[in-house]
Parts: C-alpha cells; structure tokens; sequence
C-alpha cells in the first residue's frame, strides 16, 4: 500500500465540486439559493449554451462588504449555519437554503468565476475572481443600483474535462437549469425570477403578494389550467403542516415530472411524495397517469435532516410514517370535498373540437364573420318557440318530452347537473342547467356511483377471506421479511393473514376471496417492494381495487341502455350527492359542461 498523504486543497474542491456542481443547473440552483438567503427581491439569470460557456445569476440582495467577499470564496466559510446555547453550529435548526459554505469555493475550483457585490446602504462596489480555485486580489468596482450580488460563471468544467464528457445535449442542460429556476420560483412567490436561455426569454415572474400569492405563482408556472382545476390542500397534525394544491383526478398528465415537494420552503425530490400521491390518487387514475400536484411541508427543523447530501436535494424526515399519511389524508379530503367537480379542460377541449373548420379559441366570431351577418338572440333561449315545438320528434322513445319535465324545471335545474331533456344513442344523457346543459356518459357515471358503494360496503363489513388448504410459503430476504410481517395487522384489514416462518420466510394463510385465483408469490414479492420503496402496502390495494372497479364496471348501467326519465335524474342526483363522481375509476370525465354563453359563442351569437 501507498504511504498515506494529504489531498492539496485543490483535489479536495475538485472532488467537493463533484458532488455540489453537478452539471450547470446544480451550479444555478447553488447560487440562486444565497441569492434566496440574502433577501433578494428580484432574481436575473442568464445562460449561454446550456450553462456550460456562461451562468450569471444577478440578485438585489444585502450585498457584501470586502472581507465578507474573501471570506465567501473559502471552502466551510458560511455566515448562515446558526449557534447552539453551547457555542456549537447547530445542524439541527437549519432556516436558511444553504449551510454548508461549499458551492461558491466548488465553482471556483471548476471554471472561472467572478463576482461582484455592493452592501446595501454602501456606494462601494467591489470584484473577486476566481480561475481553477486560485483566488485574485479584491479591487474595487463600479457600484449598480442600491446593492446586491453579480455572480458570472465562464467555461464550467474547464479544469476537470473528464466531467464534460458526461455533460448531455446543450437542449438537455438548459431544460434543466429551466426546471431548477421553475421550483425555486415556486418555493418562493414574493421573489420575482427572470431567466434568459442563448438570448431567448424563458421565464419572466414578477413578485406575488396577498392570500392568493402561491395560487397565482403557481398558475403562472404550471399553467392558467391547473389553478382553474386545482383543490386547496390545507392540513396539520403533531406539528406538521401541508398546504398547496393538487390537480382533480381528470386534469393529469402522462408523467410524474410536475409533482413538486417543498420541505420548509425548500425544493426537494423525494420518494416520499411518489408514492403518497400514488396512494391517495390509486382509485381515481390509471396506472399510466399522474396528477399535478404542488405540496408544501412545514414542520420544525428538529424533526427534518437537511445534511443528507451535499446538493441538499434529499431530506430525512424523524417520522416519514407521519409526513406520508398526512399527504395521503389531505390529498384524500381534498378530493372528497370536490364531490362531482370534474376539470374544466374538459369543457374547453370539446368546445375546440366542435368549432367549425378554421375557428379557434382566439377568433370567437371567425364562424360568425364566415356566415355572412350575426344571428339575431330568440329572448335569451338557446332553443327558439318553433323548434321547441318540434323536438319530440328527436327523443327516443320512453325519454319525457319538454311538456313532462315542465312541472320539475323549477327544482331541478336549480341543482348542479339540472334536469335531463334526452338520451342520445342509449349511451349520454342530455341535461339542461340553469346556465347551460350538461352531457353524461351514463356507464361511467353508474359505474364510479356502484364502485364508491362497493367501497363503503368492504368499509363497513371488511374484506371477506379465503383460507388456504396448505399454507404458501414465500422466501424473502431477512429485512424484506421483517418489513412485511411488520403490517401483518394492516395486511389483516385488507384481507391477506401472513405470520413468520423462520427468519427468511413468511406464510400466508389467507387471501382475499375477491381476487380468487392469485399468484401468491409474487403479490408478496411486490408487497415488500411497496413497503421499501413507498412505505405503503400498495400492490394489495391496486389489486383489490382493480377487482371491485371490473365488478362495479359490470353490474353498472351499460351503453345501449334506453333509460326512463326517472333514471336520467335518479343518475343526476345520486351523482350530485356522490364524491368523486366527476371521473370514472380511470380519470375519465364521467360529464362534460357546456355554458351557454360558450355554446353561443360557438354558434356566433356572441
């Protein structure tokens, strides 16, 4: 063996670099987050080439006086990491982004870094540069505006080429250095953000104040349709707090990228929020789709480990248990309070479907202009006197005419989903409402109204088992054992009986009788792999509610169906009165609503 030696502190913060800057946008979040801790107002970030040939990050903060700039460049130097009562640096009450006085040294070690700052209150400016961790002497500079820091960063890895080789596309990196500005500016709306990719404006975020600050930031991030179809999410138990919102089940996406978790105001990636969201989204979306959903935890500082990792992307939680269940609990109360909400996308996409050949959204008189003259209102109905009239002859037969819905117009229309007018095809329900009308496709709808009281039946009597003739044995490793055998109880409620059998091993001796013939083995294997990754028994749930979804799915109301009007409004309201019955167990609109002033416009009328 080698005699040991010191690293010379170059290897050290090249080999720290490699752990805080891991490509550009490590290098952006880095500095946007002093910028963050140094009560910046208003954020600019400029990047060339992906990051990789230039970053400036531009803040309005307090600033720095000259030897708190030499001091800024030194590897542990921080002014943010706060004392015990005993005169220590106190890790366990951390309330700033960055503690660690890593990322400015790590940059420096790795490219050529300049930096400029002016004190607030102070009309002297002053430069430090910084080339391969070889520091300058501080010389003045000329003073911008009231204070703050400019932080230019030129040829990234041009002291360690090896890392370059790694680097992806220019495309790739500016993605991601958009997508670390777009969380930061989600963690904090009072701070504006501005980001500017090879020249092109990417982000352009003023500050938000008031109530609805968050609301507004987050519509501005993750578009004007989220917030229009987003559920407040507002929750605390033993200490710890979540807010923020989280998408109806019928306005989701095809990935679980904008799935954003927040601890203390800090952005982090955390399985945690994967699998809490998937456990409380399970019964609603298919297994391919996932909500958007933006959760903010706060809790004390003791009960969350910070230093866990250089980049400060992961966090410890001292009872994820506690955390996990009360994302799950505030995302489930959140959709059970939204009843038969379903996404308003879903209105908007059908009117954009249904305009005439060259009409859009932005030119709402394009069909008007193309008809020749406007069509002049018949006393504010959408239907005229005449063709009233003459609408018995489009409903099916043993749908009520206008003249036997007449006496229940008055109670009806008031309601949510008003009153039913016709059947189409034996498959949706017409309905009209006070302000518009209403399609229903009555199979899904049935079917998420039979599903929701199958539910509440295995809640109420529990989930009936079947014992095995020979018990099945299923070998795991010792900790995966241990882990399964530690919610043998909750396994119990689900109706799966398991007990140990010796130290690598677990019996089963009871399944659940809805899902008949099973592959014991696997569901087990799948179980510990749940209990690893999520913390939650999840495979068993899916499957059981895959189970009563198939049944609810044929004991409902088929398509083809030709229903009563008694039936049409018996289904109205028993969907007005049922949550969650907006979308079918897939995330599928069970209704769509149409205003009349957009089927108006659609005509135009308007």
């Amino acid at each position: 063996m080698s005699v040991i030696r010191r690293l010379s502190p170059e290897t050290v913060n090249r080999i720290a670099a490699g752990e805080v800057v891991e490509r550009p946008a490590s290098a952006v979040k880095e500095l946007a987050e002093n910028a963050l801790d140094a009560h910046a107002q208003h954020i600019d970030i400029f990047a060339e080439e992906g990051g990789l040939a230039r970053l400036t990050v531009t803040d309005d903060g307090i600033g720095m006086d000259a030897e708190t700039l030499a001091m800024s460049v030194e590897r542990h130097a921080t002014s943010k990491l706060p004392l015990s009562d005993d005169g220590h640096d106190d890790l366990l009450n951390i309330s700033t982004m960055g503690f660690r006085g890593e990322a400015l040294p790590s940059i420096g070690s790795i490219a050529r870094l300049s930096i400029t700052t002016q004190k607030q209150g102070s009309s002297d400016a002053f430069v430090l540069t910084v080339e391969g961790g070889q520091a300058s002497d501080i010389k003045p500079a000329p003073a911008f505006g009231l204070g703050g820091t400019r932080i230019d960063v030129r040829d990234l890895f041009y002291a360690t080429p090896a890392r370059l080789k790694f680097m992806k596309s220019e495309r790739a990196e500016s993605n991601a250095i958009a997508d670390t500005v777009r969380r930061l500016a989600l963690s904090r709306p009072d701070v504006g953000f501005a980001l500017t990719l090879d020249g092109r404006s990417r982000l352009s975020l003023r500050p938000e104040t008031g109530a609805d600050a968050r609301r507004k930031r987050l519509s501005a991030i993750l578009g004007q349709d989220f917030g229009e179809n987003a559920l407040e999410i507002d929750q605390e138990r033993e200490g710890v707090r979540i807010t923020g919102l989280a998408s109806l089940p019928t306005f989701n996406r095809g990935s679980a990228q904008h799935q954003y978790l927040f601890v203390n105001g800090r952005p982090v990636r955390d399985k945690l929020l994967g699998g809490a969201v998937r456990g409380a989204y399970q019964d609603f979306l298919a297994r391919d789709r996932h909500p958007v959903v933006a959760l903010f935890v706060d809790l004390p500082s003791g009960l969350v480990d910070m230093n866990v990792h250089p980049a400060k992307a992961e966090v410890r939680f001292r009872d994820p248990g506690l955390v996990r269940g009360l994302i799950v609990g505030s995302l489930r109360h959140a959709l059970a309070g939204a009843g038969h909400r379903a996404s308003t996308t879903v209105a908007g996409f059908a009117l954009g479907r249904a305009r005439p050949e060259g009409a859009s959204a932005a030119q709402p008189h394009s069909a008007m202009a193309a008809w020749g003259r406007p069509i002049p209102p018949e006393s504010g109905t959408l239907v005229s006197e005449r063709s009233a009239r003459v609408e018995d002859n489009f409903l099916q037969p043993g749908v009520p005419n206008a003249a036997e819905l007449a006496d229940q117009n008055a109670t009806t229309e008031a309601q949510p989903l008003g009153v039913a007018r016709a059947q189409v095809h034996e498959t949706y329900v017409i309905a009209q409402t006070e302000d518009g009308m209403v399609i229903v496709d009555q199979h899904a709808a049935h079917e998420r109204l039979v599903y929701e009281r199958m539910k509440a039946m295995m809640a109420e009597t529990g989930v009936t088992r079947q014992s095995l003739l020979v018990p099945e044995i299923v070998g795991l490793e010792a900790a995966e054992c241990e882990r399964v055998l530690a919610r043998a109880d909750e396994l119990a409620e689900l109706g799966l009986v398991i007990d140990g059998f010796g130290s690598n091993s677990v019996a089963v001796r009871e399944v659940p009788a809805l899902l008949g013939k099973l592959d014991v083995q696997g569901l087990i294997r799948d179980l510990a792999d749940d209990l690893s990754e999520f913390d939650a028994a999840l495979s068993l749930k899916e499957k059981l509610e895959e189970v009563v979804g198939t049944m609810a799915c044929h004991g409902s109301v088929r398509s083809g169906r030709r229903l009563t009007g008694e039936e049409m409004n018996a289904l109205l309201r028993e969907m007005e009165a049922t949550p969650h019955s907006g979308q079918c167990n897939h995330g599928r609109p069970t209704y769509v609503e149409l205003k009349l002033v957009d089927i108006e416009r659609l005509f135009g009328r308007r």
